[in-house]
C-alpha cells in the first residue's frame, strides 16, 4: 500500500497540483451546487407552504353581489367580477382586482349616486374600502368626480381622500386636493381648491 501510494505520488507529481486544484475547484462547486440547490428547494418549499397558505386562507369567487344594510334598509349594493377574501393576515380583507361598481340608494331603494374603479380593497373591521385607478363618482345632479384613490367608509357612509379632485357639474369644474362627501355625492367639500372654470351649456360637447 505504502509503495502503490508513493508510485502515485511520485507518478502523478506533475499533474498533481493541477489535479488537487481542479479537485478543489470542481468540489467547491460541487459543494456551491448542492448549497444552492438545497437553498433552492428550502425556498421552493417556503414558496410554496407560503402559497398554500393563502390559498387555504383565501375564499374565491366570480362575479359577486355585496349588499349593504343600514336599520333595515339596503344603502348599497357592490358589483364586481372577482372577489379574494384574505383571511390568513390581519386586519383581513376583500380584494377586488378586476373592478367594481357601488351604487348608493336612498331609503326608498333608488340610486342616488354610482361609484367605479379598477381596484378594490374592503377591510371589514374598519368598514373602508379603497379604491384607485380611474375612481369616477355620479350623483342625480349630473355631478362627476374624478380621482385616482378613494376611501369608502360604508359604516360612516362617507368618503375621503387627500389625492387631486375633479369635479365637474353642469354650470362649472373645480379643481383641488382633498376632499370630503357623503356617499351619496351631494354634500361635499374640496380641502383645498386650486381651480375653478366656468361653463355655459353651450360649451358642453354633445
Amino acid at each position: 500500500m505504502e509503495g502503490h501510494l508513493r508510485l502515485n505520488q511520485i507518478d502523478i507529481s506533475p499533474y498533481y497540483s493541477s489535479a488537487i486544484s481542479m479537485d478543489r475547484y470542481f468540489g467547491g462547486f460541487y459543494l456551491l451546487l448542492i448549497l444552492l440547490t438545497i437553498g433552492c428547494k428550502n425556498d421552493i418549499q417556503k414558496l410554496k407552504e407560503s402559497l398554500d397558505s393563502r390559498m387555504l386562507n383565501t375564499e374565491r369567487a366570480e362575479d359577486v353581489t355585496i349588499i349593504y344594510s343600514k336599520d333595515g334598509f339596503t344603502k348599497a349594493k357592490l358589483f364586481t367580477k372577482n372577489f379574494y377574501h384574505i383571511q390568513n393576515v390581519q386586519p383581513t380583507y376583500i380584494e377586488m382586482s378586476k373592478g367594481l361598481r357601488v351604487e348608493f340608494f336612498n331609503d326608498s331603494l333608488q340610486v342616488q349616486s354610482t361609484l367605479t374603479a379598477k381596484y378594490g380593497k374592503c377591510y371589514e373591521q374598519s368598514g373602508n374600502v379603497l379604491v384607485r385607478d380611474s375612481v369616477v363618482v355620479t350623483n342625480l345632479k349630473k355631478e362627476q368626480l374624478n380621482t385616482e384613490e378613494l376611501v369608502w367608509n360604508e359604516k360612516l357612509q362617507k368618503f375621503y381622500t387627500e389625492k387631486f379632485v375633479k369635479i365637474t357639474t353642469p354650470t362649472q369644474i373645480i379643481y383641488g386636493d382633498g376632499l370630503e362627501s357623503n356617499q351619496n355625492f351631494t354634500d361635499y367639500k374640496i380641502t383645498n381648491i386650486k381651480g375653478m372654470i366656468g361653463i355655459t351649456p353651450n360649451a358642453l360637447p354633445l
